[in-house]
């Protein structure tokens, strides 16, 4: 499949699978809005999957990730501290892989709680990192690889580290895999629009806790 590494196959649709980001968008969002201090991970999980159920969603392409305070430094892979709550000044991510009418979604979002304005800033300038990467990409000619070489630099500048294991990947009508394998960070062309997924993943460089933002490059 490396010669079609930006393929799809033809059923896939472009308005079914801006659709499907949208959905994971608003559960997302919806499932932040519910959740509140002295709550863990584990009913962060159980708040996605019941929104999931009641809009009709049978099949994630991968497994919900819900991290609090210190487990939000952790890569996709890597298994949360068990016991961790919600405190009234804290930290938190979701990310969710869906599949809708055949087509994946991927949509990661930090959020917080509180006053404290170390967390506020690592959650912003996750976001800022993904934006700023975001434009190098419409107005450059880069490749996925440069694209998380700047990424490193833009975390560095800004006073956090990059965790380079969240490093993006493709997406598009399930499953994806059968196309490309490997990160974002591995790609040696430029992405084309809506068929990859940025991902940003940072940590404090001191403090145990970090920030996440991902989407499709659009």
């Amino acid at each position: 499949m490396m010669n079609n590494i930006e393929g799809v196959s033809d059923k896939f649709n472009v308005e079914n699978y801006l659709e499907a980001r949208k959905m994971a968008q608003k559960i997302v969002l919806l499932t932040a809005s519910q959740f509140d201090v002295g709550m863990s991970e584990e009913d962060g999980l159980k708040i996605i999957d019941e929104l999931c159920v009641n809009f009709g969603i049978e099949k994630k392409w991968h497994p919900s990730k819900f991290r609090i305070g210190k487990n939000t430094t952790k890569a996709f892979r890597e298994k949360s501290e068990a016991g961790v709550k919600l405190q009234e000044n804290d930290i938190y991510f979701i990310d969710i892989g869906l599949v809708i009418n055949g087509h994946e979604a991927d949509y990661g979002q930090t959020f917080t709680v509180g006053q404290n304005i170390d967390f506020a800033n690592c959650q912003k300038t996750s976001r800022e990192i993904f934006n700023e990467l975001k434009e190098i990409w419409k107005n450059e000619d880069i490749s996925g690889v440069e694209l998380y070489a700047r990424a490193e630099s833009l975390a560095k500048v800004k006073g956090y580290i990059l965790n380079p294991s969240m490093n993006g990947h493709r997406l598009g009508d399930f499953p994806h895999a059968i196309y490309y394998k490997k990160g974002l960070s591995d790609f040696e062309k430029k992405p084309i629009e809506n068929l990859w997924v940025l991902e940003v993943l940072i940590r404090h460089p001191e403090s145990k806790f970090g920030a996440f933002f991902e989407d499709i490059l659009i």
